[in-house]
């Protein structure tokens, strides 16, 4: 690892990542109007997998990491998010929404791997509690607002935490697997979610919805390619690279921008609009990750 400043190519990937993970909600609003959530996590991993898979070497972790990790982070983080941006989550603030999964990896490695609460952590996670308090005030009434109701707000909660599973899966694997190759661990792990997800559409979508992706639409296919392709595979390679090369409290500031984007993206593409509550809900959730992503780059040799 190097802690040399960013290189203009390194400037180039970190803020790709961003712009591509902050355009990733909105892909998958327009590929839910083609396909039921179950199906666009099936092809999502599929685009992710192939043709990579035919290329990339498996890494040499045991399998058991593989599933566990595309468990976790296909079915259960995507699969979730999906479900709650058709019952109802705007990509706006999902894109918010799905950044507590710092404080969600946070409680699990104290609970699950004895890790300790730095005090910046242990403010942020005010701040942040601050904030989904303000969401939750929408939905005091029981009424939905602005696109959102109350069982979409809890889903993406849980595709938060189940994000926050994944890590620390990949976590306990560093610790006992040792250095694995990053790229290859995200294209074969992504073989994983597909029967699952195949299996979910076959019990749980209706008959008549089954079979209506292949009449999707050009674009559709083009939102499931750039998930699998672009957002997944490319965006996390450049990301892993960059961890590589550079201390983490200096990449990991760069995540800020992925709600910045994704609430731009939401708002100004899909003409999405954000109540005060919500405005004020984000607000203390961004400044959460600042005052954590700070704190750790302070406390960085």
């Amino acid at each position: 690892m190097s802690s040399s400043s960013f290189s203009g190519r390194d400037l180039l990937a970190a803020l790709s990542v961003v712009v591509i993970w902050g355009l990733n909600f909105v892909a998958m609003k327009w590929a839910l109007a083609d396909f039921t959530p179950f199906q666009l996590g099936l092809w999502r991993y599929v685009f992710a997998a192939l043709p990579l898979v035919l290329i990339v070497r498996r890494p040499d972790v045991p399998w058991r990491w593989l599933i566990a990790y595309g468990l976790c982070q296909g079915v259960g983080q995507f699969g979730v998010l999906f479900i709650a941006l058709q019952v109802g989550m705007t990509a706006a603030l999902a894109s918010v929404l799905m950044q507590t999964q710092v404080f969600f990896t946070a409680l699990l490695g104290v609970l699950l791997l004895g890790e300790q609460l730095s005090r910046p952590l242990k403010c942020g996670l005010v701040c942040a509690a601050i904030g989904l308090g303000c969401f939750a005030m929408n939905y005091a009434g029981g009424a939905a607002a602005a696109g959102t109701t109350l069982l979409g707000f809890l889903l993406n909660l849980v595709a938060a935490a189940m994000w926050a599973s994944s890590n620390i899966v990949a976590r306990r694997m560093q610790q006992v697997a040792g250095s694995y190759d990053a790229l290859g661990f995200v294209v074969w792990s992504a073989i994983v979610p597909i029967v699952p997800f195949m299996l979910l559409s076959l019990l749980f979508d209706a008959p008549a919805q089954r079979w209506q992706w292949p009449d999707a639409p050009l674009a559709s296919w083009l939102s499931v390619a750039y998930l699998g392709w672009c957002a997944t595979v490319t965006a996390y390679a450049l990301w892993t690279g960059l961890l590589k090369r550079h201390p983490a409290s200096r990449v990991a500031p760069f995540s800020l921008g992925v709600p910045v984007i994704g609430l731009a993206a939401g708002i100004l593409l899909l003409g999405e609009q954000v109540t005060h509550w919500q405005w004020a809900g984000g607000a203390c959730i961004v400044v959460a990750l600042v005052v954590v992503l700070l704190g750790a780059r302070r406390r960085a040799p």
